[in-house]
């Protein structure tokens, strides 16, 4: 089997705006101070050596926390666009409650996050779907390549979502927040059957 353990990045500025940071990769979308911390914390609770190697959404706030938590595991790493978070198109870059006073039928109000048809106001902005069939996609083919591998995925908040709505499949996406920084969700694999187990989700070591 094929364990997967998904990590989402630590804290950035934009994090702290509450901003749609998407695809954005500029200095405001790389880790703060609070973020750097939050990695080495996950670094020194979660030890990622009994790990086989380390797939990396390229973006550069996952870059910095995979590199903060390989200083010891000195895994090998590799990089995957499809682990990229997802992209709000035109609203990549702008805050929540700007997004939200323009059109708040796109917004849950308990998350205070996108609907999926938040698309419909976003120019160039991924589907829910578009995400999810790329993660699917991604695992799909580490299971084929790494049957027996035990492998670290540093990526986005979306983007761990999207692999726990692949593998649940709830009536509403909703249902599911995003995953908090630097928690931990792991997904096992099995490559004959191609079955999926969610062991658990956003989880945080202390």
């Amino acid at each position: 089997m094929t364990e997967f353990y998904f990590i989402r990045h630590g804290q950035t500025a934009a994090n702290v705006m509450k901003m749609k940071q998407g695809t954005i990769n500029t200095e405001i979308t790389y880790l703060n101070d609070n973020g750097k911390k939050q990695a080495q914390h996950l670094a020194d609770n979660f030890d990622i050596n009994f790990a086989d190697r380390i797939i990396c959404s390229p973006l550069e706030r996952t870059k910095q926390t995979a590199a903060i938590l390989n200083t010891d595991a000195n895994l090998p790493i590799t990089y995957d666009k499809r682990l990229i978070e997802i992209s709000y198109g035109e609203w990549d870059g702008h805050q929540n409650a700007e997004l939200r006073k323009l059109h708040p039928d796109a917004y849950n109000s308990y998350l205070n996050d996108v609907l999926p048809l938040y698309v419909k106001y976003a120019p160039h902005g991924e589907t829910f779907e578009d995400v999810i069939s790329r993660v699917h996609d991604f695992v799909i083919d580490a299971m084929q390549k790494y049957p027996d591998d035990k492998i670290i995925c540093v990526t986005h908040g979306f983007t761990v979502k999207a692999l726990a709505l692949d593998v649940l499949k709830p009536q509403d996406p909703m249902t599911l927040p995003e995953p908090r920084n630097t928690s931990v969700t792991k997904v096992v694999a099995l490559p004959k059957t191609q079955e999926f187990y969610l062991e658990y989700y956003n989880q945080a070591f202390n």
